[in-house]
């Protein structure tokens, strides 16, 4: 219920906008037979103000300082172009250890690849793959941390995998009892709720949550949703912190400045 309230009030908020620039038709929700026509979402540009949660790094190094850090991050984690892993360690934060997931750290595994552990060869850090073996990781990896910094690109698609590395990068902090500080990024796709609901008796790593194809939100209110829902094991709830998006909206028209995945270099 909840879900189906906010994907409404994301409609609402969507088709609200009268403003004098592209639109881009959204097909509607089909379930149990009832189809919501198709309507014309106008989309408005990026502000010049705009600024993702990695953008605001003054803010991030305040949060990480004088802490052990972990990142969960692939190539998208970047800041104009650097990546924020350099970007942190130029300002003194104290990174311990890299988690990657499906198509490993620098992009480079092909859908459904099982990604190694191994070390980023410009910090000498260890990265511990998300997307091999272990799907969640290890509470000895976590051992000594005090947060686990999340940022990376999604596209609003229940099947893209970087959701259900989320699930259980918050369920392991849970477990562990150490932070979740997640730096929110725009959903290129944040307009569109479509397709149906995931079939609980199908869930997979591909599909964890009961949700539409494509979902509308952005990845730091999907974190939101997890917890808000209690879709964690064992009742657990993530401490989550997260810097949200500046001068964004479900209205804001998104181009993919990094491509996410080897097979989705733009938002076409």
């Amino acid at each position: 219920m909840k879900f189906i309230l906010y994907s409404i009030s994301l409609l609402v908020i969507s088709c609200a906008f009268q403003v004098d620039t592209d639109s881009t038709p959204v097909s509607g929700l089909k379930d149990n037979g009832v189809h919501v026509p198709k309507r014309e979402v106008c989309l408005v540009p990026l502000s010049g103000n705009f600024k993702t949660g990695a953008d605001q790094i003054v803010k991030v190094v305040e949060l990480l300082r004088d802490k052990k850090v972990g990142l969960v991050g692939n190539p998208s984690s970047q800041i104009n172009g650097v990546h924020l892993v350099d970007t942190l360690v130029s300002h003194g934060i104290a990174l311990q250890r890299i988690f990657c997931p499906e198509h490993g750290f620098r992009g480079e595994g092909a859908a459904g690849d099982h990604i190694k552990d191994s070390k980023d060869e410009k910090t000498g850090l260890p990265i511990s793959s998300l997307y091999g073996k272990n799907k969640k990781p290890a509470l000895e990896l976590l051992k000594g941390l005090d947060v686990l910094v999340f940022d990376i690109q999604d596209v609003g698609a229940r099947f893209y995998t970087y959701i259900s590395t989320l699930h259980y990068i918050m369920e392991a902090a849970a477990e562990a009892g150490i932070e979740v500080h997640l730096l929110d990024r725009p959903n290129p796709n944040a307009h569109v709720i479509d397709g149906p609901i995931l079939n609980p008796d199908f869930n997979s790593f591909i599909g964890m949550h009961a949700i539409p194809v494509c979902h509308g939100m952005t990845i730091g209110e999907y974190a939101l949703m997890i917890n808000g829902e209690g879709w964690l094991e064992k009742g657990l709830t993530c401490d989550l912190k997260i810097i949200s998006c500046k001068e964004y909206t479900h209205s804001t028209r998104y181009f993919l400045p990094v491509k996410p995945s080897p097979n989705l270099p733009n938002y076409k």
